[in-house]
């Protein structure tokens, strides 16, 4: 990244306003929300065991946050927008909900009370990603690739040390107390991400500091270009199948690897972290490679190679071939999240950009809603292979559509 992608504003202030900083904190409180979600991914078969769940019901938890998430971020999005000037609330706000969220998850005594929780954690993480996601965008425009897959590494370095952490955790403390825990950093991290990001709504903006945020009307007639857009709603609908194939798939392979493979708690979280570990290596050279050569050149092969080791699962789901497999997946699972999201902020005005943001997540959340409920409906009546053969079959039409998507290039430095 160099600094030159910074508006002026951006290289008058001290640290707090330099790239490195804006950067590396904004991928750090993301880090943050996946170490937590991660963990909990990890500890799926002991939360089954509590509420004594099928898989329908653990599908039902991933449900209730797809749900939430999809209800929250299209209004989120057109109400972040017309607040720019308090983005530093709105992250501080959406830090703290998530703390308070977890430890109401690690004191349920029931499940319905457990949902609760999923909905104030879901709520809160889909705000943090509104401001922190426009601000890198329109503050490294020449860079939106990169610096949208260095935050996606943030969120992935919590999911890398979060699974075998809380694998060994498991070992010596019941799961509510580890989520407990876990709930403590969020709550104490609030009064940082206030100082750290003061004033970063203000400087990511190319109005003066004075103008007044625009009226309702305003923000309306700004956004209807947005929803015209025929190639942000093909952007959006891959990313709706991207999320009906990415959220079972993160459900249901911790109980695969419980209950069929039969995995230790360590083994379980040590899998689970290398998927993640492999992206984390992977997103930023995915994410680079899209500045440079497109964003669809990068996609659709990454789209079209999950499809294929998905449906390796099936007849190689043990042994060496399943961690290789796994490990190969990791190169392709979290890369295209960044890179289509910045292929939706390619087409539009930092007016609109958490509106834009707000549209893709939605989708996302709307479509994927439902999906671990019928992967866990084809588990519990046939099997992880029909499990496996669904998600992989998304995948593949995700890609198909990217093939036919006239994305537009990235900006060149």
């Amino acid at each position: 990244m160099e600094s030159a992608d910074a508006p002026p504003l951006a290289q008058k202030g001290g640290v707090r306003q330099s790239p490195g900083f804006v950067v590396s904190g904004l991928s750090g409180g993301h880090g943050v929300f996946h170490w937590c979600l991660q963990g909990f991914q990890v500890m799926l078969p002991e939360v089954q065991d509590t509420f004594r769940l099928g898989e329908v019901g653990i599908g039902a938890i991933s449900t209730t946050r797809e749900m939430v998430s999809g209800l929250v971020t299209l209004p989120g999005g057109f109400l972040v927008d017309r607040i720019r000037r308090h983005w530093d609330v709105v992250l501080a706000l959406s830090m703290g909900g998530f703390g308070a969220g977890w430890l109401l998850v690690g004191l349920a005594p029931v499940y319905p009370l457990l949902l609760v929780g999923v909905v104030l954690v879901a709520a809160s993480a889909s705000m943090w990603h509104l401001p922190a996601m426009a601000a890198l965008s329109h503050l490294y425009p020449k860079r939106r690739g990169t610096v949208l897959s260095f935050h996606g590494i943030g969120g992935s370095v919590g999911d890398v040390i979060s699974p075998p952490l809380t694998g060994l955790l498991l070992l010596v403390l019941a799961w509510q107390n580890i989520i407990s825990i876990y709930a403590v950093g969020p709550l104490l991290l609030v009064f940082a991400v206030v100082w750290a990001f003061r004033g970063i709504g203000r400087r990511a903006s190319d109005e003066p500091v004075d103008t007044p945020a625009p009226t309702i009307r305003e923000q309306f007639a700004r956004s209807g270009p947005v929803f015209k857009d025929k190639v942000l709603w093909g952007i959006a609908f891959v990313e709706g199948l991207r999320g009906m194939a990415f959220v079972p798939f993160i459900t249901f392979l911790p109980l695969y690897l419980d209950n069929d493979v039969g995995m230790s708690v360590l083994a379980r979280g040590l899998h689970l972290g290398l998927v993640v570990g492999v992206g984390v290596a992977a997103t930023p050279v995915a994410g680079y490679l899209s500045d440079r050569i497109g964003r669809k050149a990068v996609l659709v092969p990454g789209g079209l190679a999950l499809c294929a080791l998905g449906f390796l699962l099936v007849p190689f789901g043990t042994g060496v071939p399943l961690t290789l497999i796994i490990a190969a997946m990791g190169l392709f699972l979290y890369g295209d999240h960044p890179i289509l999201t910045a292929a939706a902020l390619d087409r539009v005005g930092g007016g609109v950009a958490t509106t834009t943001l707000g549209m893709l997540s939605f989708s996302r959340f709307a479509m994927s809603a439902f999906s671990p409920i019928i992967a866990g409906v084809l588990y519990q009546t046939i099997g992880i292979e029909a499990t496996f053969m669904y998600i992989a079959s998304v995948y593949a039409l995700a890609a198909a559509t990217l093939i036919v998507l006239p994305l537009r290039r990235a900006a060149q430095p």
